[in-house]
């Protein structure tokens, strides 16, 4: 089968496979493959495949946001994809959780625009159960590790006009924000595939009073760093079981 967006055949897609936004990060993760080798790039789809510990494994950035992640998600799922980890950023909702921390995500709330328009509001948007635990074993010497919900939003840059509703979802005990979690949790539910999610987070907009995100800055060294050891723990939970 191909898929024209990613503007891939089906067969060159390897069963597991990381996900993130950027194709800069895309390249980075593949640094740490045996092999590496780039298989295709239409748009802001970078795809790379090579082995991670003798295992085949990919990556694949999606860009920023919902419904252009989910063309992503939607061409990995009709290839036959059995595994599929998102390693992305993501701004802190609790005072604890902050710059350089990572996040294992188990559900997301639906706030991303574009799962309303497939699934039911009920439809819950849950990370598989054996990804999170992969991801903790994989993570499980890290200082600074959290663990829980993400807020998957529509929009980076607020207005004045409705304004922000991170206060509002702070007091629920989310743990992040980010803009594609939601998505890859629900199309994997569709679709029957194991998906999961680890974060670094590169800044906490409520702790320094930024809803706004004027002072957003996720090319620090502390974060650079945390998105290294999340890339690996990335890939050690990827091939955690046979996919």
């Amino acid at each position: 089968m191909h898929l024209p967006i990613l503007n891939l055949d089906s067969g060159d897609i390897p069963p597991r496979m990381l996900v993130v936004g950027d194709p800069g990060r895309a390249r980075r993760a593949a640094t740490r493959l045996e092999a590496a080798e780039e298989i295709g790039h239409n748009r802001e789809y970078l795809t790379l495949v090579g082995r991670h510990r003798g295992v085949e494994v990919g990556v694949v950035s999606h860009g920023v946001g919902a419904a252009g992640a989910a063309v992503c998600f939607e061409e990995l799922f009709r290839a036959g994809v059995r595994r599929v980890i998102r390693a992305g950023t993501c701004g802190g909702m609790q005072e604890e959780v902050t710059d350089g921390h990572l996040v294992i995500v188990t559900g997301a709330v639906r706030n991303d625009g574009f799962t309303n328009q497939i699934v039911p509001d009920g439809y819950p948007a849950l990370a598989s159960t054996d990804v999170i635990a992969a991801l903790r074993g994989a993570a499980s010497d890290h200082p600074d590790l959290h663990e829980g919900l993400s807020l998957t939003g529509a929009v980076f840059y607020s207005h004045e006009i409705l304004g922000s509703d991170l206060t509002l979802w702070q007091k629920t005990g989310v743990k992040v924000v980010e803009m594609e979690c939601a998505v890859l949790f629900v199309l994997g539910g569709l679709a029957g595939v194991e998906t999961g999610a680890i974060l670094t987070v590169d800044g906490n907009p409520l702790l320094r009073a930024d809803a706004e995100m004027n002072a957003y800055n996720p090319h620090r060294e502390v974060v650079q760093e945390a998105v290294g050891q999340m890339i690996d723990i990335a890939f050690d939970a990827l091939i955690d079981q046979p996919a």
